[in-house]
């Protein structure tokens, strides 16, 4: 097939000197339209781009190949056999920490990111104000109304359910795959137990939760154009519900069990019993008098709703506890040295 030249876009560059090294990975499956003009269209100060073909059946690696002969920053990771969206980062994350790059920064292959916010998204790293920055899709309400409603409902949604489930309450676009993080955090994950398929963001932000690394919203439009997202409907509907909860059980027990001991531990010791407690008696001599037809002794009815209620209470303190427990301090500044 014919290569079109490489063509430029200007940008802005970063505003920083020195400018620590800077490699953007790129996870590539069936993008041989657009991974051309995604990789021209980077800024000349990344150091390093680093495109991973997840055994795309299409022309991708031959275009990168070709481009690797017009820019010696580019690198080509192949895998043999499909990894899934997870699976090619990681390989790219390990490819960044091998050549020593001290931001890595994810992009698609598709064309939906703007690598025009590259500079904004990496400058909070730099600053070490944090760990970890993400996109957020949802502070431009002009472009948020090229959004599909479908995937505007569903990842406001999903993202309630990614908060609560990761514990990071205040970002509010935490499905957003647009991202950057600093190599020392990075080396810091346990790269095996991110997921390899769509869960990958989540499944990311919950390892960094419990590092206690700090992430930062940075407000940039989404771009959509005609490719549509592989991403099924029902994956996110029977799938993801389970994985969420399977993230949030095992924060909780980490978080308030193993790792740390608090009043957030004790309430949720002790309200979620009361809770339970409560509802099945109440429950079971609801049923039980009212098959006899009688009316519930009045110390039969207020002990169930007393603890239905301290339980609900309790478990509300648990929160109130979880939503001020977000990391706040870089990681970055105090590993310092």
């Amino acid at each position: 097939m014919t290569i079109k030249k490489p063509f430029l876009i200007k940008m802005k560059s970063f505003d920083v000197h020195p400018l620590p090294s800077v490699a953007v990975v790129i996870p590539a499956y069936r993008v041989e339209g657009e991974i051309e003009k995604v990789i021209c269209s980077l800024p000349m100060d990344v150091q390093h781009i680093i495109v991973v073909d997840d055994a795309s059946p299409d022309h991708t690696t031959e275009i990168v190949e070709q481009l690797i002969k017009e820019d010696p920053r580019l690198v080509l990771i192949r895998h043999e056999r499909n990894q899934g969206v997870g699976g090619a980062i990681v390989s790219g994350f390990r490819k960044a920490l091998d050549l020593e790059a001290k931001i890595v920064v994810k992009i698609d292959g598709d064309g939906h990111m703007d690598p025009i916010y590259i500079p904004d998204l990496i400058a909070p790293l730099i600053q070490e104000k944090a760990d970890y920055t993400k996109g957020n899709r949802f502070r431009d309400f002009v472009a948020l109304r090229k959004m599909p409603i479908i995937r505007r409902f569903g990842n406001i949604a999903l993202g309630f359910l990614t908060k609560a489930a990761t514990g990071y309450w205040n970002i509010f676009d935490p499905t957003n795959g647009y991202f950057a993080i600093r190599s020392d955090v990075l080396r810091q994950l346990p790269l095996e137990r991110i997921a390899r398929r769509y869960y990958f963001e989540t499944s990311m932000l919950a390892e960094l939760y419990l590092i206690g690394a700090c992430i930062q919203d940075v407000p940039m439009p989404a771009r959509y154009g005609n490719q549509s997202s592989s991403l099924m409907i029902h994956r996110v509907l029977f799938e993801f519900p389970f994985r969420l909860t399977g993230t949030f059980l095992r924060r909780m027990v980490l978080k308030y069990f193993l790792y740390d001991f608090s009043m957030g531990s004790i309430f949720l010791l002790s309200g979620i019993p009361l809770f339970l407690f409560g509802f099945i008696f109440g429950l079971v001599k609801w049923i039980k008098y009212a098959s006899m037809g009688v009316p519930a002794p009045t110390g039969t009815v207020i002990l169930p709703m007393m603890c239905v209620l301290l339980g609900i209470q309790f478990v509300l303190s648990a929160i109130q506890i979880d939503l001020q427990s977000i990391p706040r301090f870089p990681l970055s500044s105090s590993t310092k040295t």
